[in-house]
């Protein structure tokens, strides 16, 4: 067994040389093993970072438009040519299978893309003559040095919402990734260093709330950028904005798919099962509930049912479809839920627990596992006849659980959704246009898709969900993302000539 590499600190592109006392375990979820120690900040050093960050980012926003975009290009260029190597590093740190982890990076990708219009984004208005001989126009200046909180489930793609369009509006950034896979944020900040970014504009600070309060306390950091939990969330909101910040705090999610008797249950069975169990559900826009309408309930269920047997899990290394959960801790957590579903008294249709007989890994369902012997594995999971009183239903579980709920008719199923405290995803399978206009107009949810199961939006719109969701009135990435790393001015000038006809103690007036 090899040591434990050493993940710390990035500060202006040159790794931290300290002494931490305090340190994270990094392990390869596939295998239990330890993989990396993970330095924690303490909020001397936070400090120190955000005011080398300040000095670096008062520079770079002065720095031309046409600066800026050059940087942007040379960081697309490289790290599409080190996209399979930063998806490789997700997996060994996360879990999930290197295909997916190669489409977390591509729509990263696209952000960065999506920053590099920054000269035509950031373009003011104006308007000429509004009084006689003034004109008005605005203007969009950087911030100054923003924070970025990022969860473990899209270690490369979260911090890509975030961190191109604030780096191309002119602000310097300090990201605290999550402490479980720390180590594909530094390998991205590199990038940043070799496509020429200035030295201390990207910053990248490892740790644990020590490190959040502090980027959330403190009066040089301007603005705050949180993904994960909702209650974090909520915390992140209510501390960043008592201490003056701007804040947008995505948090948790319960996504529902509506399937009406219309549908195409072959298209929603896939989906189901695709946005239920890629990346092993750890994300905010996996499907969790199916709502099934009673007529087609026992058909759908038997499609993916059908479906879920023919997974494989396991390495997400070695091309299997469904990886490990990132911790032991995770992994425990979800399969208490399975067993409160059961005492809850729902039908546990696929039972996704790793049961050993003979040294081979079974689940108490379909499905094929692979290589689980040591790592931290739940297998494909579904629940029919759930209520909304389970917490299999109102919990994120936030892993392969997949819950289906019965009612009886459409407007029962959208009261369902709309009862929910989330508002993140949703979608609805249906081939009646009218049914499907009138979702996308009652439903009470951020993002919607029809017959599009996880409907994330492309970069040049934005990401976000309602209620629970969301704290701030700022979402993710898109016109939203640069309006929140920037703020107006708006400029009123009189040039005068020589008959501007002497003093005028009043207001400007047309004549």
């Amino acid at each position: 067994m090899t040591s434990p590499t050493r993940i710390t600190h990035l500060i202006g592109h040159r790794s931290w040389e300290g002494v931490s006392e305090r340190h994270g375990e990094v392990f390869n979820p596939a295998t239990g093993e330890v993989t990396g120690q993970v330095d924690f900040a303490s909020a001397e050093l936070v400090g120190e970072i955000v005011e080398s960050a300040a000095a670096a980012g008062a520079e770079w926003g002065r720095a031309s438009l046409a600066a800026r975009v050059q940087v942007l290009f040379r960081f697309r260029s490289l790290l599409e040519a080190n996209k399979q190597r930063i998806a490789e590093l997700i997996t060994a740190e996360h879990g999930k299978v290197v295909s997916d982890a190669l489409g977390e990076v591509t729509r990263g990708l696209e952000v960065v893309e999506f920053a590099c219009g920054i000269p035509h984004l950031l373009k003011g208005g104006f308007s000429e003559n509004v009084s006689t001989s003034v004109d008005t126009y605005s203007i969009m200046q950087p911030l100054g040095v923003v924070g970025v909180i990022s969860p473990f489930n899209f270690p490369a793609m979260v911090p890509m919402w975030f961190v191109p369009i604030a780096i191309a509006c002119g602000n310097a950034v300090v990201i605290k990734p999550s402490e479980k896979d720390p180590s594909v944020v530094n390998a991205v900040a590199e990038l940043w260093q070799e496509a020429g970014l200035p030295d201390g504009v990207m910053n990248v600070v490892h740790g644990d709330k020590e490190a959040v309060d502090a980027l959330l306390t403190h009066p040089l950091v301007k603005a705050i950028s949180f993904v994960g939990s909702t209650p974090i969330a909520q915390y992140v909101y209510e501390v960043g904005a008592k201490h003056g910040k701007r804040v947008q705090a995505l948090g948790g999610a319960k996504n529902h798919m509506l399937v009406l008797p219309d549908a195409d249950l072959d298209l929603a069975a896939d989906a189901a099962v695709n946005a239920g169990f890629g990346s092993a559900g750890e994300r905010c826009m996996a499907i969790s509930v199916v709502v099934a309408v009673d007529s087609i309930a026992d058909e759908l269920v038997a499609r993916i049912r059908t479906r879920m047997g023919q997974l494989t899990t396991g390495d997400g290394r070695t091309g299997c479809d469904m990886g490990p959960i990132v911790t032991a801790a995770a992994r425990d957590r979800i399969v208490g839920y399975v067993q409160a579903g059961l005492d809850a008294g729902a039908e546990l249709v696929v039972d996704g627990r790793i049961e050993w007989h003979d040294g081979a890994a079974e689940g108490g369902g379909e499905g094929t596992f692979t290589g689980v012997e040591e790592g931290f594995f739940v297998g494909p999971t579904m629940f029919d006849r759930v209520t909304p009183d389970m917490s299999i239903y109102t919990d994120e579980i936030f892993g392969p659980v997949l819950s289906v709920v019965r009612v009886a008719s459409y407007d029962e199923g959208l009261a369902l959704i709309n009862a929910s405290r989330y508002g993140n995803g949703t979608a609805i399978f249906t081939n009646d246009g009218g049914a499907a206009r009138r979702f996308q107009n009652e439903v009470e949810v951020g993002m919607v898709g029809i017959n599009v199961p996880i409907p994330v939006p492309m970069a040049y719109f934005s990401f976000g969900g309602w209620k629970a969701s969301l704290f701030g009135d700022s979402h993710a990435h898109g016109i939203e993302g640069v309006h929140f790393y920037t703020r107006t001015k708006a400029v009123t000038a009189r040039w005068l000539d020589p008959s501007h006809g002497g003093l005028n103690l009043g207001f400007p007036q047309n004549k």
